[in-house]
C-alpha cells in the first residue's frame, strides 16, 4: 500500500495524531507571544520633558515599564520601537526562505526542534538585553527562528494526519495563534515589568520544546524521500498507539521524487512550468492577504482605550472566521478555491463600503466596524491559503513552496504600515488599496485548480498531466460522494 492507503489502516486522526497536533498547537501560542512581544514591551507612556539649569530630563506618567522608559526611546529615538518590530518581520522573511527548503532536504523534525530550541534561548537573550542594540538583534534572530517554526509546524499538522483532516488541523493552528495573542495580552496585564513579561512568555517555549522532542518525523516526507522502511516504522507506531493492527501494514516503495531539497528545490519552483505558474499566483495572493490583514489591523487599531484589551480584541476577532473556514472548505460546492476567492472579495467589499462613508461624520464607528469585518474575512482567507497552498505542492517541495509564498507574505507585512499613511493623500486611499488588492487576488485564485477530495501529489512526476487528477479544476469525487 502507499502512504494514503496506510492512513486508512492507521487511522486518519487517531488518538496519537490528536496528541501530536495538540503539541504543535501549543507551539502556536508560544509563537503568538513572540510575535506580539514588541506591542506590549514597546509601550510608550505619556511623558514630559523638564529643563533645570540647562539640563533636560524626561518624566514618564503612568505605571509603565517598557523598553521606551528604560532606554528613553522618545522623540528622535522613537523610531527604534518600530524598527525592532520590523526586524522581527525581516527575520520571519529570511526564516521562511531559508528553512522551508532546508526542511525538505534534512527533514521536518530536525529543523523544527533546532529552531524551537534556538528561539527559546534567544527569547531569554531578549529578556536580559543590556542595551537596545542587543534587544534589536535578538528580535531579528527570534524572528528568523519563528519563521522556520511556523512553516514546519503547519506542515507537520498536515502530514501527521489523513488528507480529509487537513482543513481542520490547518485551521486549528490559526485558531490557537489567535488565542495566543489574547493570552499574551492577559499575561501582560498581570505582569507589567517588560523584562519579566518577556521571560514569562518565553518560558512557555520551554514546555513546548520538552513536549516536541517526542514527535516523530513526518511519514509522508520519509515516504516521498524513498525512506520507505522508516516511514513504515512511523506508521506502525502510530497504528499501535491508535489501537489499530499494525502487522499487516506494509508500504510499497515510492516513485522517484526527484531533487526536492535545498536550493534545487527552490530552483524547480522556477523551472517547472506548472509549479512556476502556481508559485507566481500564490506569491501575489499571499502578499495581498498579508497586506490587507496587517494594514487593516493598523488602521482599525488606531483607537484609544486599554492597550491590553485592544491586543486581546484583535486576536479574538479572528476566531469566528475559522469555523467558517472548515465548513466552506469541505463543502463540494465551495471547496478551497471558491472559499478563498469569496473571502478575499468579501474583505474587499468591506473596504469599499468604508470608502463610501464620508470623512468627518458621526458614522466613523461604522468605518471601524467595517475594518474589523474586513480583518475577520481576510483572516479566513489567510487560513485557507495555508491549507490550499500545501495541497498544491507535492510533498518533496511542499516546504520549499510554502517558504517562498511565506517570504512574499512577509513582504506584504513590511509594506502594510505604509498604506495607512496614505491618508495624507486622501482619506479613501488606504481602503481603496485594500479593496483593489483583494478583488484582484480573489479573481486570480480562480485560475488555480480545486484540491478538495483530490489525492495529494508526493513526487514531481505525479504533477505531470495524466499521472494525477490533482490538476483538474473540478474536485475528484470518490464512490461514496456520487
Amino acid at each position: 500500500m502507499d502512504v494514503e492507503e496506510a492512513f486508512q489502516v492507521v487511522g486518519e486522526f487517531g488518538a496519537y495524531q490528536k496528541r501530536a497536533v495538540a503539541v504543535l498547537a501549543l507551539t502556536q501560542v508560544y509563537m503568538a507571544c513572540q510575535s506580539m512581544l514588541v506591542v506590549l514591551v514597546g509601550a510608550a507612556p505619556v511623558f514630559h520633558m523638564e529643563t533645570h539649569d540647562g539640563q533636560s530630563s524626561l518624566i514618564f506618567f503612568g505605571d509603565v515599564d517598557s523598553i521606551v522608559t528604560e532606554w528613553l526611546l522618545v522623540k528622535q529615538q522613537a523610531y527604534k520601537v518600530s524598527l525592532a518590530g520590523s526586524l522581527f518581520f525581516l527575520g520571519l522573511l529570511l526564516g521562511s526562505f531559508v528553512f522551508g527548503p532546508l526542511s525538505d532536504t534534512v527533514g521536518r523534525r530536525p529543523v523544527y526542534l533546532a529552531a524551537l530550541f534556538l528561539e527559546v534561548l534567544l527569547g531569554y537573550v531578549t529578556a536580559a538585553s543590556p542595551s537596545y542594540e542587543t534587544f534589536a538583534a535578538s528580535r531579528l534572530l527570534v524572528g528568523l527562528m519563528n519563521g522556520a517554526i511556523g512553516l514546519v509546524c503547519f506542515i507537520l499538522t498536515q502530514e501527521y494526519v489523513g488528507k480529509s483532516y487537513w482543513a481542520m488541523t490547518g485551521t486549528l493552528t490559526s485558531m490557537t495563534f489567535a488565542v495566543g495573542i489574547a493570552l499574551f495580552a492577559a499575561l501582560g496585564f498581570v505582569i507589567r515589568p517588560w523584562r519579566t513579561l518577556a521571560a514569562a512568555a518565553n518560558t512557555w517555549g520551554v514546555l513546548c520544546f520538552l513536549l516536541s522532542v517526542t514527535l516523530p518525523e513526518s511519514p509522508r516526507w520519509l515516504y516521498c524521500r524513498r525512506r520507505t522502511r522508516q516511514a513504515q516504522e512511523v506508521m506502525r507506531y502510530m497504528a499501535l498507539m491508535n489501537g489499530r493492527p499494525a502487522h499487516e501494514l506494509t508500504l510499497r516503495p515510492a516513485g522517484d521524487g526527484g531533487d526536492g531539497g535545498g536550493g534545487a528545490g527552490v530552483l524547480q519552483l522556477a523551472t517547472h512550468p506548472l509549479l512556476r505558474f502556481r508559485t507566481l499566483l500564490l506569491m501575489y495572493i499571499w502578499l495581498v492577504c498579508s497586506l490587507v490583514y496587517y494594514g487593516l489591523t493598523l488602521g482599525a487599531g488606531d483607537m484609544s482605550g486599554n492597550r491590553y484589551l485592544n491586543v486581546a480584541m484583535y486576536g479574538l476577532i479572528e476566531l469566528p472566521a475559522y469555523p467558517l473556514c472548515v465548513y466552506f472548505m469541505n463543502r463540494p460546492w465551495a471547496g478551497r478555491r471558491r472559499s478563498l476567492s469569496a473571502f478575499l472579495c468579501l474583505a474587499a467589499w468591506a473596504c469599499l463600503c468604508a470608502v463610501l462613508i464620508p470623512e468627518h461624520t458621526e458614522t466613523r464607528l461604522g468605518v471601524t466596524t467595517l475594518a474589523l469585518l474586513g480583518k475577520l474575512t481576510v483572516s479566513a482567507a489567510f487560513n485557507i491559503v495555508y491549507v490550499y497552498t500545501s495541497e498544491l505542492y507535492p510533498t518533496v517541495l511542499r516546504n520549499a513552496g510554502l517558504g517562498v509564498c511565506a517570504m512574499s507574505c512577509r513582504v506584504g507585512g513590511i509594506l502594510a504600515p505604509f498604506v495607512p499613511s496614505m491618508r495624507a493623500l486622501a482619506a479613501a486611499v488606504p481602503f481603496s488599496v485594500f479593496c483593489l488588492s483583494g478583488l484582484s487576488a480573489g479573481a486570480l485564485v480562480l485560475l488555480l485548480p480545486e484540491t478538495l477530495n483530490a489525492p495529494p501529489a508526493h513526487t514531481l512526476e505525479q504533477l505531470l498531466p495524466g499521472r494525477s487528477r490533482v490538476l483538474e479544476n473540478k474536485p475528484l469525487l470518490y464512490e461514496d460522494d456520487k
